[in-house]
């Protein structure tokens, strides 16, 4: 199965969950409570979650109503019980959308039969990840495109700019992080997916090359999935890059972002005091924010 033709069938599930109330933009935060288990014992990182709050543990309870309470307890506890701080991160206010205990069946029981290993693709689940984001953001009724540039945009932007091994790099409106998770691929192609790195280099790389800043918590969360995915441990903030939390973002190699920053008119001038000329619109103050950081 495919990388496509299995983001098509996690897609597809979303129907079945229609009848539970459950948007296409819940349904892919939902997912990504739920995938995140299961991808993290097929990418060798499940030692980072709890006991008791892996996939092994979830999908072995036979009640539904058990595995209901237990996945609930799980959204609410987790993050507080992980020593990981992405992990911490991504299931911060996490919460379900789900009211029907034999959905959540439905969704572990689909998951948990996908042949993962039969493609022998380098980034494949990673891979299936972006199709989702892509195929939320498409859905015109999620409102989740602003927060997600197509993929042929980013990649152009990329080549053009060409980042180098060793720089930092950084998107000040990070929506799902798909640009620095280009960037990163970028450099992966032309180093060997950085085998040919000392580990003080490839740490480099995975820790401190690409960060950014995104205000939505949804989005947020999805940025952090993705860069786990993508084998990334990036500085990823949840905030808003024209307060006083956009100071710290500075000295970078490069900005890779995609305007527009929200409205044109933002309607209220930002909390920080180190733009030249004040103003309310965002598009202005992001300009103003990038020009200095990448300089």
């Amino acid at each position: 199965m495919s990388a496509d033709e299995i983001a098509n069938k996690l897609w597809n599930l979303c129907n079945v969950l229609r009848d539970d109330g459950v948007t296409y933009h819940q349904y892919l935060n939902e997912l990504t409570y739920i995938l995140f288990l299961r991808l993290s014992e097929i990418k060798k990182f499940e030692n980072e979650l709890p006991e008791g709050y892996r996939w092994s543990s979830l999908k072995a309870i036979k009640d539904n109503k058990e595995l209901f309470d237990t996945y609930r307890e799980l959204l609410a506890t987790i993050s507080t019980k992980s020593e990981n701080p992405t992990i911490k991160e991504i299931y911060t206010n996490a919460s379900t959308t789900l009211r029907k205990p034999v959905n959540l069946r439905t969704l572990i029981t689909s998951i948990d039969l996908i042949d993962w290993f039969d493609e022998q693709e380098q980034d494949k689940i990673a891979t299936i990840y972006e199709e989702l984001l892509e195929k939320n953001a498409s859905e015109k009724k999620s409102g989740a495109g602003q927060y997600f540039t197509p993929r042929p945009l980013i990649n152009v932007m990329v080549d053009l700019l060409v980042p180098k091994l060793g720089e930092r790099w950084n998107d000040p409106a990070a929506g799902t992080f798909g640009f620095m998770i280009a960037a990163d691929y970028y450099l992966k192609e032309k180093h060997h997916h950085y085998f040919e790195l000392g580990s003080k280099e490839r740490k480099f790389q995975v820790d401190e090359a690409f960060s950014g800043c995104e205000l939505v918590q949804d989005a947020h969360r999805l940025a952090l999935m993705n860069a786990k995915l993508h084998g990334l441990e990036s500085r990823i903030e949840m905030g808003d890059t024209l307060s006083e939390l956009g100071k710290s973002f500075k000295n970078f190699d490069g900005v890779l972002a995609n305007p527009p920053f929200g409205t044109k008119q933002g309607g209220e001038r930002p909390t920080r005091d180190d733009f030249t000329y004040p103003t309310s619109n965002k598009q202005l103050n992001f300009l103003q924010h990038i020009y200095p950081v990448a300089s």
